[in-house]
Parts: C-alpha cells; sequence; structure tokens
C-alpha cells in the first residue's frame, strides 16, 4: 500500500487507511485498532504523501524521510521513540536528516515522523519509492 491512501485526521491518533470518499467526507480505518470511522469534509485530514518536511533548501517529501530513517535503521523500527525527551528526538533527528530546519520543524513534528514510521513498519507497509504520480511531477517542475 502507497503513502497516498494512509491519512493522518486532525484530532485523533495514529494514522488510518483511506476505505471511500463519499459525498461529504470519507471512511477510514484506523491502523492502530482497525475500527471504521466515518469523516466529514469539515476535519483536517492529511495524505501522507502530501506532507514534506522543510529542509535549509527545499521540502523534502515525507516519503523520502520514511526511506531515509528506513536506511539508517536497517529496515527496523526506530531506535528511539516518540516519548522520549526532547534532546533525544532532535538528535536521532538530526541524523536522518541533518540540514532540517530547526526554525520550521519543531519536536512535536519530529514526534509524528517517528510514531507514523513506527505504525507504518509495524503494519508491513515499508516501500516509501516514488510513485509514478511523484516521478511525474519532478520531471514537470525540471
Amino acid at each position: 500500500m502507497s503513502l497516498d491512501k494512509i491519512l493522518s485526521i486532525g484530532g485523533r491518533p495514529g494514522l488510518y487507511r483511506l476505505l471511500t470518499q463519499t459525498r461529504t467526507g470519507l471512511v477510514a480505518e484506523s491502523l492502530l485498532d482497525n475500527k471504521r470511522v466515518t469523516v466529514g469534509m469539515s476535519s483536517n485530514v492529511s495524505v501522507l504523501s502530501e506532507i514534506a518536511i522543510y529542509t535549509l533548501e527545499e521540502e523534502l517529501p515525507l516519503r523520502a524521510v520514511f526511506e531515509k530513517i528506513q536506511i539508517m535503521e536497517k529496515g527496523g523500527k526506530t531506535s528511539v521513540k516518540h516519548k522520549d525527551n526532547k534532546l533525544s528526538l532532535e538528535e536521532y533527528f538530526f541524523e536522518v536528516l541533518p540540514n532540517y530546519d530547526e526554525d520550521k520543524v519543531y519536536v512535536s513534528d519530529i514526534k509524528k515522523v517517528i510514531q507514523w514510521y513506527n505504525i507504518l513498519h509495524d503494519h508491513g507497509i515499508t516501500d516509501f519509492t516514488a510513485t509514478s504520480e511523484d516521478a511525474d511531477k519532478a520531471d514537470e517542475e525540471e
């Protein structure tokens, strides 16, 4: 499963798998407890494939950050937990992405990235390579 079917829903913990879209919103299934939820149009929903992390040069897609974590951890879960202290999280993220913009990327963002990576890893969603749509967008920008 690709990241364009995985959602983060504001005010709800964890990640969700998009099941279907409706006239008034969408239906998603929690990756944490497999419960289905109906989400209205007014809810803050983010698709993981659309999220990027600020670096000093550009915005790096979350997919690419997950790839860097995966390489650093040799395919395993992260060596830090999302509830670790601020300093541990910042040091870990600096190892993963040395040029991340410390003024724009907050500890809360780092916690989410680590938590999301571990949730995806637990569910066997470990293919973070670029989709054909991402490649098409990159070609258009050049």
